[in-house]
């Protein structure tokens, strides 16, 4: 659907709240984007775990993977290199999703989702069939994606805007 060629019409004397489903920037063929309530146990852990450990104050991301019910990897974004040198990206207004290999600091490897399946292996887990939750954004890049089916997690929830 697209939004840019919507007419509403509405009662002045009523509150009107409408929901646009935005078409992520990057979906693999075969793969969907599942959601859930922002109330949910693992996305908040999700959101816990990326205000406590994200390194990107401005843009604080997270991530959990679990299996079984039980929490098998974090991750949060970001990295001590914007923090010295500022982004490459937002200095040349790079769109969301873009131009990763301009800034050290924007690496996929720094990217909550990354971090999050980094941390699982390295507790010796297996993510397979592993659920993955997302606090802080609304869709997944490309490298992140690959990473996921590669370590084989089976759905990524994230909460709509």
């Amino acid at each position: 659907m697209s939004t840019e060629n919507i007419l509403v019409y509405f009662n002045p004397n009523t509150v009107l709240s409408l929901k646009f489903m935005k078409k992520p920037p990057y979906c693999p063929p075969n793969r969907e984007l599942q959601y859930v309530d922002e109330t949910n146990l693992y996305y908040q852990m999700a959101k816990k775990y990326a205000e406590e450990n994200s390194l990107d104050p401005a843009h604080k991301t997270g991530a959990v993977i679990v299996k079984n019910n039980l929490v098998i990897g974090e991750g949060a974004n970001g990295s001590t290199f914007h923090v010295k040198n500022g982004c490459e990206r937002k200095r040349q207004n790079i769109p969301t999703g873009q131009g990763y290999d301009l800034c050290e600091g924007c690496a996929p490897v720094n990217h909550a989702e990354q971090k999050a399946i980094a941390d699982c292996l390295k507790q010796g887990n297996n993510p397979e069939n592993a659920d993955l939750y997302l606090y802080g954004h609304w869709w997944c890049c490309e490298s992140c994606w690959g990473a996921m089916i590669s370590a084989k997690i089976k759905n990524v929830y994230l909460v709509e805007d």
